[in-house]
């Protein structure tokens, strides 16, 4: 097998399951799928069809109720909140739609702040966010806060964070959901070069026009697998 054909993520027929009153609601009901290393996927479906609950079993957000999902060959149902972290930080970037960046801190620290988790020294941080900025084409912007800077610049920053434990995986929900057709159309031309750089990229979004920078589309139904689509279809 080459190293374009091994699996980063794994799921084996998971389920994750919730207790809502006297009944069992299953948000994803035994779904199995590889992602290879360097692949490009869109996740989509309804309102309701399990598509955020996948995206947060793949970033270790959540465990499944049943089955098993292996992130770089790890086992994440078992182990406990601190090995979850520890493969967050090791090997996943995550892009949101809201970006989720800190108002109290400067682009350069939000970009900094996976490193700080990291155990990073502050010069090597710094270097490695200046770097990491420029990618992003906000060098100029390292000492403003968010608050400063248009929702654009905020989702390259996001980036920019996601970026900075050097992952192998991104995953990115709804990452131009907030952001007007032409800003959104950058930064997903920005997560297709990271794709072509080898980063493999996973993403929730409800737009076809969005699902068609991936090279496969995988459609949650009701919490199961409806259908997966590749480019080349």
């Amino acid at each position: 097998m080459s190293s374009a054909d091994t699996s980063v993520i794994r799921l084996d027929e998971v389920w994750k399951t919730y207790r809502v009153g006297s009944e069992d609601v299953h948000a994803l009901a035994g779904v199995s799928i590889d992602f290879l290393r360097g692949s490009f996927w869109a996740i989509m479906g309804p309102s309701g069809s399990g598509k955020s609950t996948l995206l947060n079993l793949l970033g270790c957000l959540d465990r499944p109720t049943q089955g098993a999902c292996y992130i770089q060959e790890q086992q994440t149902a078992g182990v406990d909140d601190d090995a979850l972290s520890e493969i967050r930080l090791r090997h996943l970037g995550f892009i949101f739609q809201s970006f989720n960046l800190i108002a109290q801190l400067s682009v350069r620290e939000n970009i900094e702040l996976p490193l700080f988790y990291l155990g990073w020294e502050a010069e090597r941080s710094r270097r490695r966010a200046e770097e990491l900025a420029a990618l992003v084409g906000l060098e100029e912007r390292l000492e403003h806060r968010p608050n400063e800077l248009s929702g654009g610049q905020q989702q390259r920053v996001a980036i920019a964070r996601a970026l900075a434990n050097d992952p192998q995986i991104i995953l990115a929900d709804e990452p131009t959901g907030n952001l007007d057709t032409a800003t959104g159309t950058q930064i997903m031309e920005m997560l297709k070069t990271l794709n072509h750089q080898g980063k493999t990229v996973i993403m929730v979004t409800h737009e076809p026009e969005i699902a068609a920078y991936a090279d496969h589309r995988l459609h949650i139904r009701d919490g199961l697998i409806d259908r997966i689509e590749s480019a080349d279809n």
